[in-house]
């Protein structure tokens, strides 16, 4: 044998013992999660080849669109890229946010840019490439956390369910949506089918809350009146685990990852357990979109990938409907239509398609110390929300340092800002992938703004915060990219061809109004639904 031979076959033994290596690696992780939750392994039904209507994921949009069409006779097929996790008061279904494994994270391989970029203090958080519940987008100056399971966004969010006031609605909506008719009908009708509420006296008082109740009352000395925040927490579920008749969860700090237990009322509580009830609508879990199309006749196309939960591909299909509504949030709407556009499946949308995208004037301020320490966990329910008008709107919210079980005196606070800053989606051709373009040194503004109201009540609760404890490149509240009253209509009707919505929080401007998002995209995908029953388009 020659040396280039000997090289080659080299080289060949060390690629089959790589991937045999890497084969071996993850069917252990299989093994383990499996046995953790066999659930998510069982086999994934496939969905029609053709259906009247499609709608592209299982978030807040997606979960109204599947139960009012439902409720109006209407056969309706559902596609979910994640599982369909299970809940059990004593198993422990999701991972701990302390150190994640590959159940909390969907398809990465570490954590650590996020949680670096985010504290400042660079943490090695690898986890296994499986997919987990949140999933973790990168772009040049931002990074963007959003749900990846049947419920979307609901499983990984922290409840917060806040309808924002008038003025700040119109300014950011500019007349598009009338706000009279959100309040008197929609806010009201996706708080109830939420099961919204604030935070009861007694869970207020127990020893989990005792971070809220410090920060109230530095707040307060600061002269803010704290306002409840209202939330889709089961307070049964709560009350049971401070009582020791549930694994903990809720109290104990978990909730991004998701809550084994129960304890937020997500989707498959709410609209999607009834729109299942009604026979008509069904969701596939494991069924990532890759692209979608309009063919001659009108039907759409949409490409699918089958996954298994460690990600191997199993199947991929062309489907086909009359009507598609997209509900992959923003950042999964804008990228379909975006590509589309550019690969020219979808010829005739407009030049706002992919534009008017913000992260809800996010900003992140930590560590945060409090003046008294007191003994007990740290809950990951928000007590309540404070708004200062003395410069650019801003409300505050404090939440529980993520990972941290027990009260050690610290708090994660966050800022919602009216912020104007947006970002801008583009298809690379080289890469085939979709860019969101947001600017460097965006959000500074939304940091400034939030830090003049920080600094009022740190200096009311004696707490020394360093200059730079502010950061604006990661949000969790991810809006617009197709606008409604520009890339579509009031409505969410698609300009330029009719038969596909948006209902998701790609439809909004960027801000929701110095609030958390998912009550005003709940409400809003009732009024479109509800538009779309009565003109029959």
């Amino acid at each position: 044998m020659d040396r280039r031979t000997l090289l080659r076959a080299g080289a060949i033994a060390t690629m089959i013992g790589a991937t045999s290596t890497t084969t071996m690696a993850m069917a252990e992780d299989n093994a383990r999660y499996r046995a953790m939750v066999p659930e998510i392994f069982e086999p994934l039904p496939d969905p029609p080849e053709h259906c009247a209507n499609l709608v592209i994921g299982s978030g807040f949009g997606g979960a109204v669109t599947a139960l009012r069409l439902a409720e109006a006779g209407a056969p309706v097929t559902v596609l979910e890229r994640g599982s369909r996790w299970p809940n059990d008061p004593w198993r422990d279904i999701f991972t701990s946010e302390t150190l994640p494994d590959g159940r909390g994270i969907w398809h990465r391989r570490s954590a650590s840019d996020v949680i670096g970029n985010i504290t400042g203090v660079s943490v090695p958080m690898p986890v296994d490439d499986f997919g987990g519940v949140l999933c973790i987008d990168s772009y040049p100056h931002m990074q963007v956390l959003r749900g990846a399971a049947v419920g979307g966004g609901s499983v990984v969010y922290t409840g917060v369910s806040a309808q924002p006031e008038q003025r700040f609605f119109d300014a950011v909506f500019a007349g598009v949506v009338d706000y009279r008719e959100m309040a008197a009908t929609y806010y009201p009708l996706a708080r109830k089918m939420l099961r919204v509420s604030a935070m009861p006296d007694d869970i207020y008082a127990s020893p989990a809350f005792a971070h809220s109740r410090a920060w109230d009352a530095a707040a307060t000395s600061a002269g803010y009146h704290p306002l409840p925040a209202e939330s889709t927490w089961n307070w049964g579920v709560l009350r049971d685990e401070l009582a020791g008749w549930s694994r903990p969860s809720a109290t104990i700090g978990r909730s991004t990852m998701g809550n084994s237990n129960g304890a937020k009322f997500d989707l498959n509580q709410t609209y999607l357990r009834y729109a299942a009830e009604t026979g008509r609508a069904h969701v596939y879990p494991g069924h990532q979109v890759t692209a979608i199309g309009q063919e001659r006749g009108g039907r759409f196309s949409v490409q699918t990938t089958k996954l298994a939960p460690s990600g191997q591909t199993l199947r991929t299909r062309t489907l086909t409907c009359d009507r598609l509504f997209l509900a992959a949030g923003s950042i999964g709407t804008s990228d379909l239509l975006v590509r589309a556009r550019a690969t020219g499946t979808l010829r005739d949308l407009n030049e706002h398609v992919g534009t008017g995208w913000g992260s809800n004037g996010n900003v992140v301020m930590m560590p945060w110390t409090l003046d008294t320490l007191q003994l007990g966990t740290q809950g990951a329910a928000v007590a309540s929300r404070l708004l200062d008008e003395s410069g650019v709107p801003t409300v505050l919210e404090n939440f529980a340092v993520p990972g941290v079980a027990f009260d050690i005196g610290l708090l994660v606070v966050i800022g919602l800002v009216l912020d104007d800053t947006r970002g801008t989606f583009r298809y690379d051709p080289s890469t085939d992938q979709v860019i969101l373009d947001w600017p460097a040194g965006g959000g500074s503004s939304a940091i400034a703004a939030a830090g003049a109201v920080g600094r009022k009540v740190a200096a009311a609760g004696n707490t020394l915060l360093p200059a730079d404890f502010g950061y604006a490149g990661a949000c969790s509240h991810p809006l617009g990219g197709a606008v409604l009253g520009a890339a579509t209509d009031g409505y969410g009707r698609v300009r330029g061809h009719p038969g596909l919505y948006v209902v998701d929080g790609a439809a909004v401007p960027g801000n929701a109004g110095v609030a958390n998002p998912s009550l005003t995209i709940t409400a809003l995908a009732e009024r479109a639904v509800a538009q779309v029953l009565r003109s029959g388009r």
